[in-house]
């Protein structure tokens, strides 16, 4: 019987409703569950710390900011994640090809394969899927729970449009391969995973594992001119546009006249100026058997 470190965000999406079913499948697929839980996300590295050869596994039920959370921890430990997708955007999971449906993500923590992947890192804070500034911190600012658990998925493009209608570019001055480059933008988004935002795509042929980050600027002046690039962004196209920089890295470096706020998986966690870099196989996670997620190389 294998030992799993269980932790669920019970505040996430389907947290609460969907605990009984996981515990239920997890059991019956052979693990022996070891509960955990927190009000603090940021308790969550030390937590998976003290289980530091105790466990086989840790399984982790919540959404993409849970994750998030966990993420030092489980560099630290080297323990494989399992993954319940139990958010509202489910990025993560996305990217990596794990359904959101209960039994199924349970089948695949205990029969799938064990995939190294790599994470991102902006100045001392890990990242899964995509750290970015500007329209995308305003929009996590607005983007409450309540908001989330009404509206699910949708919750974004609400919020979305909500802020764009009051936006204003700003200058930044991105330092990546060599070059450099400045730029008047409302938006720097430096990709780790394929997903972010419910689904939008950093760019079409991102992968987790591809020792890689993408990064685009969107220099736009007025919020309407977001309105025809929208189909692009939303299939990672968005770097055939003339109003959208768009780069390749293993490292970048940003500076702003005044701090930023950055997200990282849709939590604000650290400021500009900047450092980027991709982790290369920094942790493993258990995803299907067959490669066939968009997300992975």
């Amino acid at each position: 019987m294998r030992r799993a470190l269980f932790l669920v965000n019970y505040h996430s999406r389907k947290g609460q409703q969907s605990l009984p079913e996981a515990v239920k499948q997890l059991k019956r697929l052979g693990f022996e569950l070891l509960e955990e839980s927190t009000e603090h996300p940021e308790q969550l590295p030390e937590l998976i710390s003290r289980y530091r050869g105790k466990v086989d596994i840790v399984i982790i039920g919540g959404g993409d900011g849970t994750l998030n959370a966990a993420a030092a921890g489980l560099v630290e430990t080297g323990l494989p994640l399992g993954i319940l997708p139990l958010g509202t955007a489910n990025d993560l999971a996305r990217t990596l090809g794990i359904p959101t449906s209960i039994p199924q993500a349970c089948d695949i923590i205990a029969t799938g394969r064990n995939l190294p992947i790599d994470l991102g890192r902006v100045n001392d804070k890990y990242f899964f899927n995509v750290a970015s500034f500007g329209l995308s911190t305003r929009i996590t600012e607005k983007l409450t729970k309540d908001v989330k658990k009404r509206w699910g998925v949708f919750a974004y493009g609400v919020t979305a449009l909500q802020v764009l209608l009051r936006t204003r570019p700003f200058r930044a001055e991105l330092r990546l391969n060599g070059e450099i480059i400045r730029v008047k933008t409302v938006q720097v988004s430096v990709g780790n995973g394929r997903f972010y935002g419910g689904g939008m795509a950093i760019a079409h042929d991102a992968t987790i594992n591809d020792q890689t980050l993408d990064l685009y600027s969107l220099e736009i002046d007025h919020w309407w001119q977001i309105i025809p690039i929208l189909p692009a962004m939303a299939r990672g196209r968005q770097a055939t546009w003339p109003r959208v920089v768009a780069r390749e890295a293993k490292e970048v470096e940003v500076f702003t006249r005044r701090p930023r706020s950055i997200n990282t998986d849709g939590e604000i966690t650290t400021q500009t100026p900047a450092r980027f870099r991709v982790i290369p196989h920094a942790i493993s996670v258990m995803v299907p058997v067959r490669a066939d997620s968009p997300g992975l190389s």
